[in-house]
């Protein structure tokens, strides 16, 4: 007898919360019992999940219905779980809807929903509806969301995506009086288009420096004065760098949904480009905010993460990359949880020499040269310059080479290159192994022997650290690469060392 009872008095419906970008399930269950008339939600929900309430009930209005005279309690399962964002807002009016028997409670269960309702009833983009879609197909659930959402969901696969452009739609698809055609993926993100190498005059030396930096995804400092090329040249990395895999491209593009970024809910194919402001907070770069979101390194995730003026940034937000330059990931910390972002970035970074920018020309430097180069490059601090693989001093062409050089290689031919040494990396690491030499093992890169007598010498008089150690093996690997060479030899870590970072006066 109680469990008719109950059956006639609840319903549930389905949605997500993220922590990070997983989706975690959350269970909608609406019940209602006789008693004052009152909406009550329960199960730990944040301001604007509280407030879908009011939205709810105006959605109902706008269609002509009104929520039943009597006691209705709405918990949000698991209730020790934060709920966050109006994305509730779809899920709370399905459970109601099902609960006082508007929709059939057995389909209603079958879907994850999330949406954000308008006072007309029309359905508003939320974020995460990517990793929701993920997170419904391995639950065995179909998705329900906004219809310029639908195809983003249906990058997920094989699920049923329903993308009804308001309320009403939806009432109308479940009770069979309309139907509402699967969306189709979504087009791929337009990679638009980089600027080219050939446009760069002379720094032959710094273009080769941003050749290995993109054939390896190893971390570049740019040092150099004024207007000599230092962001011209960052800004030309991306068009070196191969498409991202598939497994890859998905991971990034759950994170720029997690973020609200995913433009159009096209899939990202090319690796992210981020160049926040020197103005920028540990937690803009790190992540983190009210709800924890993902910070720029989360968003340049299997891409490069450009940082111009590098000593100008805070300290501290620049001491909070140590942490995913090493691990790959990022943790916001909580009283309440953990979120935990991916992280895997290329650093590339450009600073002038000092603060006046003109240290070692001459009668250009201020007065308290050479000691304003070093105060200054000491405002970035020795364990981040550590992880820095590649430092080159870039040189302001002359005036001559600005009108006579003859144009270089094109940002085509030097990608070709570096797609071959990417190549080569995959064959050695596999699919499922580190995507670059960047991430690689020093275990599984082996030298010549004159090449690790070399290499243990520059350690010894170059003061190099374990991990400075391990990076310049990595680099010459990369060099190697580069030159289709099986084995890395004594030439290879001799060019890895000259672009290892020495300080003001190395």
């Amino acid at each position: 007898m109680s469990r008719r009872i109950q059956s006639s008095t609840m319903a549930c419906a389905n949605t997500f919360a993220f922590a990070g970008i997983d989706a975690v399930p959350v269970e909608v269950q609406v019940q209602i019992t006789p008693g004052a008339p009152a909406l009550l939600l329960v199960g730990l929900p944040d301001k604007a999940v509280a407030e879908a309430r009011e939205r709810v009930r105006a959605a109902f209005s706008a269609m002509g219905l009104s929520l039943p005279p009597k006691r209705v309690l709405i918990n949000l399962r698991p209730a020790d779980l934060l709920k966050e964002g109006s994305h509730f807002d779809l899920p709370l009016a399905l459970g109601l809807l099902a609960a006082m028997e508007v929709l059939p409670r057995d389909e209603v269960a079958e879907y994850a929903a999330l949406g954000e309702l308008s006072l007309d009833g029309s359905l508003n983009p939320v974020v995460g509806v990517l990793p929701a879609a993920i997170g419904a197909s391995a639950g065995g659930l179909g998705l329900i969301c906004p219809a310029g959402q639908g195809g983003e969901a249906a990058w997920a696969g094989r699920i049923e995506v329903l993308a009804p452009p308001d309320l009403l739609s939806l009432i109308n698809h479940f009770r069979g009086t309309q139907v509402l055609t699967p969306p189709a993926p979504s087009a791929r993100a337009d990679s638009g288009s980089c600027p080219d190498m050939r446009d760069v005059k002379g720094m032959e030396s710094a273009k080769r420096a941003v050749e290995i930096a993109a054939a390896g995804g190893h971390n570049l400092l740019l040092i150099g004065p004024p207007g000599a090329g230092k962001s011209m040249l960052a800004a030309r990395l991306p068009g070196l760098l191969p498409d991202l895999d598939p497994r890859s491209a998905l991971e990034v593009s759950m994170i720029h949904s997690v973020a609200g970024l995913l433009d159009g809910g096209r899939l990202v194919m090319r690796p992210p480009f981020r160049e926040p402001h020197h103005s920028a907070s540990q937690a803009a770069l790190s992540g983190g905010g009210h709800r924890a979101r993902p910070g720029e390194v989360s968003l340049a995730h299997r891409g490069v993460l450009f940082l111009d003026e590098l000593p100008e940034f805070p300290r501290q937000a620049l001491e909070s990359l140590r942490q995913p330059m090493e691990s790959g990931h990022t943790t916001v910390s909580r009283a309440s949880a953990h979120v935990t972002y991916p992280a895997r970035f290329q650093l590339v970074a450009a600073m002038n020499p000092c603060r006046c920018g003109y240290l070692g020309e001459g009668g250009r430097e201020c007065g308290r040269a050479p000691r304003c180069g070093e105060d200054y490059q000491n405002r970035v601090s020795g364990p981040v310059l550590d992880r820095i693989d590649l430092s080159v001093a870039v040189q302001p062409a002359t005036a001559a080479e600005l009108a006579h050089a003859p144009s270089g290689e094109t940002s085509t031919q030097i990608a070709e290159r570096v797609a071959r040494a990417r190549a080569i990396q995959t064959a050695r690491y596999g699919t499922t192994g580190p995507v670059c030499n960047a991430e690689a093992d020093s275990q599984v890169i082996k030298l010549m022997p004159d090449a690790q007598k070399l290499l243990e010498q520059a350690m010894e008089k170059l003061r190099l650290s374990p991990r400075g150690y391990t990076r310049t093996m990595r680099v010459g690997r990369t060099i190697a690469d580069l030159a289709g060479a099986d084995l890395v030899s004594r030439v290879h870590i001799a060019e890895a060392l000259a672009f290892r970072h020495r300080g003001p006066g190395g």
